[in-house]
């Protein structure tokens, strides 16, 4: 699937032509810079590596890397597949790639939300009464295991743990507005991540 990287701008609403009040997320897409060409002949697949974002500081790799391209470091590169048309070292790709109407897969880290009970991170009821003698169980797993048999937990037992910071990918996302003077795609729903996280929009 061909697409760009973009950056998470934030959340809002748009009325559409009917008076319905929609929300919708406003990403920061492109411009990308082709920073390499895989083949089939030297790859053994058809890619393009595409680069957003200068890097404030880089490795020589990385500087060495971007100067064949004849541009600088990019913060985040990632490889996209299924571009149509011939692309070299140095292209630019912008926002124009996407059209109004048209539908993408959006994809993200998640927001991080640390360390959660079972409540919260696997949507468990409780305990759900106070009475019958419960003393500081509302928000309780239970029990997690059998008897003598099988003695032991199974593994994937839903418990507390971390939660969030998951690669998350959206799709089917209705791409509501294109700003091409400002690199801006306005699509409808939410996508993952926080502000100015980074994304990938692939149609």
């Amino acid at each position: 699937m061909s697409g760009l990287i973009g950056k998470k701008v934030g959340m809002t609403s748009i009325f559409d032509e009917n008076g319905k009040n929609m929300p919708c997320t406003v990403l920061e897409v492109g411009p990308c810079v082709v920073t390499q060409v895989r083949t089939t002949e030297t790859d053994g697949y058809e890619a393009l590596q595409l680069g957003f974002d200068d890097a404030k500081k880089a490795n020589k790799a990385a500087s060495g890397h971007a100067k064949k391209a004849g541009t600088v470091a990019k913060r985040k590169v990632v490889e996209f597949q299924g571009f149509e048309g011939e692309f070299k070292l140095g292209d630019t790709l912008t926002v124009d790639h996407f059209e109004e109407g048209e539908f993408v897969d959006v994809s993200g880290t998640s927001k991080g939300k640390g360390f959660q009970g079972v409540v919260k991170r696997h949507g468990f009821a409780g305990v759900g009464q106070a009475t019958h003698g419960q003393h500081n169980r509302l928000r309780a797993p239970g029990s997690i295991g059998a008897a003598s048999y099988p003695a032991r937990v199974f593994k994937g037992m839903r418990m507390a743990g971390r939660m969030g910071g998951d690669q998350v990918k959206v799709q089917n996302l209705r791409v509501l507005k294109v700003v091409a003077d400002k690199n801006l795609l306005v699509v409808k729903g939410c996508v993952p991540g926080h502000k100015n996280a980074y994304v990938t929009i692939q149609k």
